[in-house]
């Protein structure tokens, strides 16, 4: 073990331990605190001037705007929010909360853990596919449909007390999001990089399934190019809708079986870009996907017949229709955080569990409009 003492810009020491390391991604390498309660995440590129400014103030004002106000300490358990900015050796690196215990598989996948993935972080992509939950995901890992719309109801309001700070995440995805359905909690991740519209600008456009259309469109275009566009708040409210349609329903909502272009790349930017189709568009079937061969165990939720999306109820099939329907090209129409949230809520007031015991969804949405 080797003990780092260092000191953060603001004159906070902390101890760090250079023999844990918690993890690697493609912008840092991240090691534990001595108390394994911090971590600090080293970037391999030392940030320009304008990424260090940036840092500085999403440590600094935006932090104390979110958690020094009254009720602050709620948002710890939303936000993994980095605290503190430390430069060494020329070298930066930024402090971070560490990861719940309850954001780490407990018992991982079936089969005794057949996929090796006990006591690795639960990031949100393997709760968005019913593939994922009933092939390999070990039963105590997927909590039911109702906690579902509990994490995506926190996901929600997370997002939500973002853009009400002036804060865009800007690649919000189910891989900056971890989640633990069973216990009904969930954590935004990776906001080191938010965007102050006007001030810090995107330093990516997202990431594939989750970028808004607009942006896909123009993405070949130069920076300051007329008709650009970079991703921002209304770019999350997309990311928002299509994280919480995927969650509730499993599938994606741009989907589908149209093919636009024999070039696999040129068909990924219309089909998600200028030419973006919601799967269930009311008056136009064509990106209808097709429904995946039958699998033991596994709900037909890629099949939007058997299971169409007003499933979740009228309130979210009216937030979705504005997502994807009139919002999906016209960014201003798009529901918003608080939107989404409020249809949330008050949908689990209306769900019941469901009397067949082998149900693997156990609650379904009753609106008093159809016998249960």
């Amino acid at each position: 073990m080797s003990t780092i003492r260092l000191q953060a810009t603001d004159g906070t020491f902390f101890e760090f331990d250079d023999s844990a390391p918690a993890g690697s991604g493609g912008m840092k390498e991240v090691f534990f605190s001595m108390d394994r309660r911090h971590v600090v995440g080293w970037y391999r590129k030392k940030p320009d001037a304008n990424a260090m400014e940036r840092l500085k103030t999403i440590t600094g004002i935006y932090r104390d705007r979110i958690f020094s106000q009254e009720g602050g300490a709620y948002w710890e358990s939303l936000f993994c929010w980095p605290s503190h900015v430390i430069e060494a050796q020329g070298f930066v690196g930024v402090v971070m909360p560490a990861y719940q215990p309850h954001f780490f598989f407990a018992h991982g996948s079936k089969n005794d853990d057949f996929l090796g993935i006990r006591g690795k972080e639960k990031e949100g992509k393997w709760f968005a596919s019913a593939s994922h939950q009933q092939r390999h995901l070990d039963p105590r890992e997927r909590g039911s449909w109702l906690s579902y719309f509990t994490v995506c109801i926190k996901i929600a309001r997370a997002v939500k007390r973002l853009h009400m700070a002036g804060l865009a995440h800007s690649d919000l995805s189910y891989k900056n999001v971890l989640l633990d359905p069973a216990g009904g909690n969930a954590c935004l991740i990776d906001l080191d990089t938010l965007v102050v519209p006007g001030k810090f600008p995107p330093d990516v456009a997202g990431t594939p399934d989750f970028i808004a259309p607009e942006v896909l469109r123009t993405v070949k275009l130069p920076n300051g190019a007329p008709g650009k566009c970079l991703p921002c708040i209304e770019t999350d409210r997309h990311a928002l809708a299509v994280l919480v349609y995927m969650y509730l329903l499993y599938r994606h909502p741009l989907r589908g079986r149209k093919v636009h272009d024999d070039d696999p790349q040129r068909d990924e930017e219309l089909g998600m870009g200028e030419r973006a189709l919601f799967v269930e568009y009311p008056t136009d079937p064509s990106n209808r996907p097709d429904p995946a061969p039958a699998r033991p165990g596994v709900p037909a939720f890629g099949d939007v017949e058997r299971i169409p999306f007003t499933v979740c109820g009228p309130l979210l099939k009216e937030v979705f229709e504005r997502a994807f329907v009139t919002g999906l090209h016209d960014p201003a129409q798009r529901p918003s955080a608080d939107d989404m949230e409020r249809a949330l809520v008050r949908t689990v007031d209306l769900m019941q569990p469901c009397a067949n015991t082998a149900c693997e969804q156990k609650w379904f949405v009753f609106d008093n409009t159809t016998p249960p």
